[in-house]
């Protein structure tokens, strides 16, 4: 896939071709606004962050800038000769939208329905569009449908396994733009054509200070308007909220006029629609809290339907902190283990300083901590843990500043035995390891079997492992399972960009436990139990408990969590139980039972593991490490050729498509896993973001100085005929040739484009 800032440079690319299009008098294409002026320090992709989108958008994909016009009324143009290399983006205009959003517990699932037209291509010429779609906390996409002329796509999952070992997938047919924007192009849609589209996926509600929130990307830039007053312009929302409390819902905010259609316990229903002028300008937020100032839980309860998988009945328990501000946590005793490795150097280091500068100031007087930094060796603040005094923080600060600089390997055993030593003899607290790293390494696996033998010791409290996995380098399969030995939880930040405030959670929730070792006796009631994750971490104030699991048997009618709070004493309550009718459970706890177990498959090595996640990953629409999404293409009223079996063939991309027997053509797109770690990317200290530099070619060398001199017009456009003869010539000859063309190019090329393209600043 493109990187942020190429998406960037070609939507600013798109925006200045479409001022080629007239819709006459009546109203033109309301041109991009941009933000007021940045720092001058902040670089240009920053600059022009404005750009990446904030709301379902799609885009016509422009190779061929002469092709750029009103479908309905052409107009007249001064013909351009040469391509855009790479394509241009132009923001399609949008004729409807509507979002629907049902919350259960924890989870969001969230459908977007719109209508887009490709206003910019002339009718007699097609052109690729490309969906992108932003999502909210821990967006997981589970598919997209498109209608279009006599063609509809959909995406589909299906087992890695199945996919022919030659099968390449183009860069352009869609993957992750950013880990939070899903992209996906759909091939050849003519000038002029409606796309109707749905989008679907999933996203977690934010849960801080007892209240919880839903965010959706849902802010439109001025330019998706579609030209012409009298054009109808519809917008809706739909919000469904099931808290599965039985408790009474108190609404906090909500960003757009929503009215309440229906209200029961612990049930909430809002609609929204009306005709609008412009499209929403903000992204839609609705907050909202549990009246309950105990901590409190329930069981809910389904059997699995006909076509599910796994038929044994599913349980999801939850247990939520309450709204009480004031309620006593856990005395802490933590040890801090930072990456200090080359790869952390720059943002992925400063924004861990700031964090964990953050997270110590929010100590208690009577927490103590220490501080580890490790690259292939090992630093220590402290070699015993410290009070957190104002002083001890201070000392501690100072030291981080002068003693995080990255370079080096990374090792992570030895802090993580340094970190369990220090913590062998504390007592009457809850004592945590936090560890941040970036990179992989190779005996992840000891290093887990070591931590479970080291926590297996009888201890009342055993020390808890919270895990922070920095960009897509590191194997985050290993952190997740190493947080789940050790009863604590696991975060991450694959954009560089959230990894001080997704760091900043995790410190929040690891240092605020409010009810510790909790126990749900229900194994000696029931013939099978299967739960996840497999040791229950702590409830902590700043965020609710959730547990899900299978069974077999005859559920016991009444159920206990026990455990101990913050002074030691022991604490019971009673879980209410109750069958969940409208909350799809299998759905629901999909994504986090996909990924507990595909950290136990990467752990045991079991193939029968992985078959298993990728059935649960086709029946759920959830992405997975051991599955691939395709993009399946039919077309209305078209009887294949073929009778039995699958046709391979070509896209103009070179990537392989199949054709089967119904006549559907199947696109594969690029894996959406993050993988399990990049060792080589560490050894060789690649910051996270970043790819491997590559050396251009002479060819490519001469394609980015011809297509300076056509800059202002989509700076990207030239000759591409003569760039592709070039490239298939030998070096000498390359050679020769760039430099020739280079000296006539300060005698034409240049005036050429100053008379042409270059006469205005907009391009025209």
């Amino acid at each position: 896939m493109a990187t942020a800032g190429e998406f960037v440079q070609a939507v600013d690319d798109g925006l200045r071709l479409a001022k080629r299009v007239y819709f006459g008098k009546d109203r033109s294409v309301a041109p991009p606004k941009p933000p007021p002026p940045m720092d001058k320090s902040a670089t240009a992709e920053a600059a022009n962050s404005w750009l990446m989108p904030s709301a379902p958008m799609v885009y016509a994909v422009i190779n061929d800038p002469a092709i750029v016009d009103n479908p309905d009324v052409p107009s007249y143009q001064p013909h351009v000769h040469g391509r855009c290399d790479p394509s241009a983006l132009i923001p399609l205009q949008m004729n409807g939208i509507e979002l629907e959003a049902d919350c259960a517990l924890n989870t969001a699932f969230v459908t977007v329905r719109g209508s887009w037209r490709v206003h910019c291509v002339m009718g007699s010429r097609s052109c690729d569009c490309r969906i992108a779609v932003p999502m909210g906390e821990q967006g997981s996409v589970l598919g997209v449908e498109v209608d279009v002329l006599r063609k509809s796509y959909r995406t589909q999952l299906i087992a890695t396994e199945d996919v022919d070992g030659t099968a390449k997938a183009a860069r352009e047919n869609g993957g992750f733009l950013k880990p939070h924007i899903f992209t996906l192009t759909i091939p050849e849609v003519d000038g002029g054509s409606t796309l109707s589209i749905k989008i679907s996926w999933s996203q977690k509600l934010l849960h801080c200070d007892g209240e919880f929130s839903l965010n959706i990307p849902f802010t439109f830039p001025e330019y998706v308007t579609p030209a012409g007053k009298k054009i109808s312009k519809k917008e809706k929302i739909q919000l469904n909220l099931n808290a599965g409390t039985g408790t009474q819902v108190l609404c906090k905010t909500i960003s757009h006029p929503l009215k309440e259609t229906s209200r029961n316990v612990g049930k909430l229903a809002f609609l929204y629609e009306s005709e609008v002028y412009s499209w929403s300008s903000t992204d839609f937020s609705f907050s909202y809290t549990v009246s309950s100032s105990q901590i409190f839980g329930g069981v809910l309860l389904q059997s699995p339907s006909v076509l599910d998988i796994d038929q044994r009945e599913l349980f999801g328990i939850y247990i939520f902190p309450g709204n009480q501000q004031s309620r006593k946590v856990f005395r802490k005793d933590i040890v801090i283990i930072v990456d200090i490795s080359g790869s952390m150097r720059g943002k992925p280091l400063d924004d861990t300083k700031n964090a964990l500068s953050a997270a110590l100031s929010k100590l208690d007087p009577e927490d103590s901590f220490s501080i580890i930094a490790f690259n292939g060796d090992t630093y220590q603040f402290s070699t015993s843990l410290e009070l957190a005094t104002t002083e001890a923080v201070e000392r501690a600060t100072q030291w981080i500043n002068m003693n995080f600089i990255a370079g080096g390997a990374t090792n992570i055993l030895p802090p993580l035995d340094m970190a369990i030593d220090m913590l062998s003899r504390v007592h009457g607290s809850i004592p945590i390891i936090f560890l941040v790293t970036d990179g992989a390494v190779k005996d992840e696996r000891h290093i887990c079997d070591a931590m479970k033998n080291c926590l297996t010791d009888g201890r009342p409290i055993c020390p808890r492992i919270y895990t922070f996995g920095i960009g897509e380098f590191c194997n985050h399969y290993f952190l997740r399972m190493l947080a789940t030995i050790g009863r604590g939880q696991y975060g991450a930040a694959y954009d560089i960009d959230s990894i001080e405030f997704q760091m900043q959670k995790l410190f929040t929730r690891a240092l605020s436990p409010i009810f510790a070792n909790i126990a749900i006796d229900i194994w000696d009631d029931l013939d099978e139990v299967e739960i996840y994750p497999s040791h229950i971490p702590d409830l902590s104030s700043e965020s609710p408990l959730i547990i899900s699991g299978r069974y077999r048997g005859k559920f016991p009618g009444t159920l206990k969590a026990k455990g101990v709070l913050a002074d030691l004493s022991k604490f019971m309550i009673d879980l209410k139980i109750e069958m969940a009718r409208d909350i799809p459970l299998d759905r629901l706890f999909a994504k986090e039972q996909i990924e507990l177990l595909t950290a136990q498959a990467w752990f045991s090595g079991n193939k029968q593991l992985e078959q298993k996640v990728a059935k649960m990953s086709i029946q759920t629409a959830v992405v997975s490490e051991y599955t691939r999404m395709v993009l399946l293409e039919t077309v209305r009223g078209k009887i294949a050729k073929e009778s039995v079996g699958l046709k391979e063939v070509t896209n103009k991309n070179h990537s392989l498509e199949t054709v089967d027997c119904k006549g559907q053509k199947m696109i594969m797109l690029q894996s959406l896993g993050m993988g399990f770690g990049n060792l080589n990317a560490t050894v060789e200290n690649i910051s996270p973001g970043l790819e491997e530099p590559k050396m251009p070619e002479a060819a490519e060398i001469f394609v980015n100085s011809a297509s300076n001199c056509c800059s202002s017009m989509c700076n990207r456009c030239c000759c591409m005929c003569g760039i592709q003869l070039c490239s298939r010539m030998n070096n000498q000859c390359a050679i020769a040739l760039t430099q020739l063309c280079t000296a006539l190019a300060c005698f034409a090329c240049v005036e050429c484009c100053a008379d042409v393209c270059c006469s205005g600043s907009d391009g025209r």
